[in-house]
């Protein structure tokens, strides 16, 4: 069988045509950032803000208009897709305070949405007790605000969606932990206070660790001889908050034993603090002294790393690693508070 073709024109067919169908809905529009409740955190009180958002119409985009409270900042009349556009403006006088962003998306037929999302540019955070050199609050993020530096994130953790302050806290998980490098946070005097939520499963845990590296253990490090390391251990019924300090040489141990053991079961938000000098160093608990003992003062030979919620990497041997505990408004200070002191920030900070 002969099956014959034919076409005009060497072969090509003509074509015919097609015209687009009624423009029967409305443009779409998806702000990407910022987000609805983003918070801006930065050093400056002004600042650029990159916003980002993808257009898009059944038929054609005529034009995109973004508006700042209320006011037009940047107009878009040219796509190379007409159907779908992903833009990005930078708006460049972002101040302190609540913000309303506005994009409104007009078809070819006069259709227009509009979308809408309100954040806010929070003044770059002050110290508010004298020493302060470092806070962490976990308020949705691991953002450091006397710095404005994010933490490293290693693993996978997440939050408590309840805190002392703020309305959330840091959540550990199985392998998961912060850290930080210490540049800025080191002095001959050393503080640290913050809320904690007890989970006792695993039975021992990091919770706060500068340490140096262990060349000799690699794997399993747990060179003790300067920085601290601040961790419990214990049962499901009691677990003991200990504190190991190296001077340079050997290390000192700081157990209040009995003194500093909590139980879980009865157990919900607690203040932890503990305080490094040039003498001594203490533990509280919920801004009780449990342990205080003489030692000759930290050397911080380098112990370049802060590891927050777990030992590893530089405290790991005896397996004081992830915790799954809650932690919320964690303060670091370049000083040995009194016990005065640190009744005065957990007092202002109880909810």
């Amino acid at each position: 069988m002969v099956v014959a073709l034919s076409c005009d024109d060497e072969y090509i067919d003509s074509i015919t045509p097609v015209a687009p169908g009624p423009d029967e809905a409305a443009p779409e529009v998806v702000i990407n950032y910022p987000a609805e409740g983003a918070l801006i955190r930065v050093a400056d009180d002004v600042t650029p803000i990159d916003i980002t958002l993808e257009a898009s119409d059944d038929i054609e985009i005529q034009s995109v208009s973004l508006s700042l409270n209320g006011e037009e900042i940047a107009t878009f009349n040219e796509f190379k897709d007409y159907r779908r556009a992903i833009l990005e403006y930078t708006y460049e006088n972002l101040t302190n305070g609540d913000h309303v962003l506005s994009v409104t998306v007009t078809d070819l037929s006069g259709k227009s949405t509009v979308q809408s999302v309100n954040f806010e540019k929070v003044p770059p955070y002050q110290p508010v007790y004298a020493g302060e050199v470092f806070y962490l609050p976990f308020d949705g993020d691991y953002m450091e605000l006397v710095s404005i530096t994010n933490a490293t994130r290693v693993g996978n953790p997440g939050f408590a969606g309840e805190g002392v302050q703020g309305g959330n806290a840091y959540a550990g998980a199985s392998g998961a932990y912060l850290t930080f490098p210490t540049a800025g946070l080191l002095d001959e005097e050393f503080s640290a206070v913050f809320w904690y939520k007890l989970n006792p499963n695993p039975d021992r845990a990091g919770l706060l660790v500068i340490s140096p590296p262990d060349p000799d253990n690699p794997d399993a490090m747990n060179n003790r001889t300067s920085g601290f390391r601040f961790f419990r251990e214990g049962s499901a019924t009691n677990q003991t908050f200990k504190l190991n300090v190296g001077d340079g040489t050997a290390d000192t141990w700081f157990d209040g034993g009995a003194a500093a053991s909590v139980d879980p079961a009865v157990s919900d938000w607690i203040h932890l603090a503990f305080t490094i000098s040039g003498t001594s160093a203490a533990v509280y608990i919920n801004g009780e002294l449990v342990k205080e003992e003489t030692f000759d003062g930290v050397s911080w030979t380098g112990c370049d790393l802060l590891s927050i919620a777990s030992g590893a990497p530089r405290f790991a041997e005896w397996g004081h690693l992830s915790d799954a505990s809650f932690m919320d408004e964690l303060s670091l200070f370049n000083k040995a508070l009194s016990q005065d002191e640190i009744l005065e920030i957990m007092n202002a900070e109880m909810p």
